[in-house]
């Protein structure tokens, strides 16, 4: 095999930071792309120099030629999307959140399974650089025993790229989304580095306001983990804020706490703080990692790059089918919990 074909299913402005993975691979390529508007696939088709284009993306599941697929489109399509792409025997990435609740995850779990084909939720947030030097600090024992984590999640109203307006209405009806654009959509990045760093979630607690509407924030979320350390996230919607940003007007900082240290990741999406990427704190002593590569397309790039070797060399994608599901679990409950009020365990999330 010369190289993978892959073929893009939905072709949105998000898109522009998946393309350059394959741009950068020798080892892949985007045979084709697929949108239900024209325009859009034959303009993307040109942009991406992909020999194809579709606008049913069943006719493109026909196609022999292409081994993968990556699923961009809204939330409430990913299921459907996902278990005909697996039953025709292509390779799937899809994009976060994998789905709309656990028995749509269970479904395309099982088609993956069936047909004997990798099933990849592409979250990209686990391969931003300084995250992945974070966990290798935090396994490497530079904070001793972690005890718990912070995140703050802050949006704002200005700055950023441009998004036609229609692009968000899908975003803003929880019927195509599955949940508010914070907690639901945009957490999911957050609940994935919390488990990635700490492990699994015992019980999550949460409050959100409705303050701007149809916008879930502000909002405080606590949980605990099985192994009784503890995280909590707080999220904010500063509209008159301005964010230095290339891409989304929103911005991200963590804290880990460990029993001899700490560490902060200062940015991510965007950049409001004019520090270092990460700064570790041991000993009395601050360590200042000034020299990481830091851009967030970093983390798309890399995320396509390791699962194209996990097509190619073997080996299970970052988050697996199994691991999406969980993440997603976690999400649901937060939800869950603010409107019921209770404390919610994310195993019990099923349905």
């Amino acid at each position: 095999m010369a190289k993978l074909n892959f073929g893009i299913i939905g072709c949105g402005r998000i898109t522009d930071l998946h393309a350059p993975g394959y741009a950068r691979s020798d080892r892949a390529q985007i045979y084709a792309v697929c949108d239900i508007n024209r325009e859009t696939a034959e303009r993307r088709m040109r942009e991406w120099g992909a020999e194809k284009f579709y606008t049913d993306y069943r006719e493109m599941l026909a196609d022999p030629a292409i081994h993968a697929v990556e699923i961009i489109t809204p939330h409430h399509l990913h299921k459907d999307l996902c278990v005909e792409a697996c039953r025709a025997g292509k390779h799937v990435s899809v994009q976060k959140p994998m789905a709309l609740s656990a028995s749509e995850c269970d479904a395309m779990i099982l088609a993956a399974e069936e047909a004997k084909v990798q099933l990849k939720v592409f979250e990209n947030f686990v391969f931003y650089p300084p995250y992945v030097k974070a966990k290798e600090l935090i396994d490497s024992g530079a904070i001793g025993e972690p005890l718990s984590m912070r995140i703050r999640l802050g949006g704002g109203g200005k700055g950023g790229w441009k998004v036609p307006f229609k692009t968000w209405l899908w975003r803003l009806n929880e019927q195509t989304c599955g949940g508010g654009p914070n907690i639901f959509d945009d957490g999911y990045h957050k609940f994935s580095i919390a488990i990635h760093f700490l492990g699994e979630v015992e019980s999550v607690h949460a409050w959100v306001d409705r303050s701007f509407g149809i916008i879930d924030a502000p909002a405080m979320i606590s949980w605990e983990y099985k192994t009784g350390k503890a995280g909590v996230l707080d999220s904010t919607m500063s509209t008159n804020m301005t964010i230095k940003s290339k891409y989304y007007s929103v911005d991200e900082r963590v804290e880990v706490i460990g029993t001899e240290g700490v560490i902060w990741v200062t940015r991510c999406t965007a950049k409001l703080l004019d520090e270092p990427a990460i700064i570790l704190y041991n000993g009395g002593e601050t360590r200042l990692f000034e020299n990481i590569r830091n851009d967030w397309l970093d983390s798309f790039i890399d995320s396509t790059q390791h699962f194209i070797g996990c097509l190619l060399d073997g080996g299970d994608p970052m988050l697996t089918g199994r691991r999406g599901k969980e993440v997603l679990q976690f999400a649901l409950a937060a939800i869950k919990s603010s409107c019921s009020g209770l404390v919610i365990r994310p195993d019990d999330i099923t349905e």
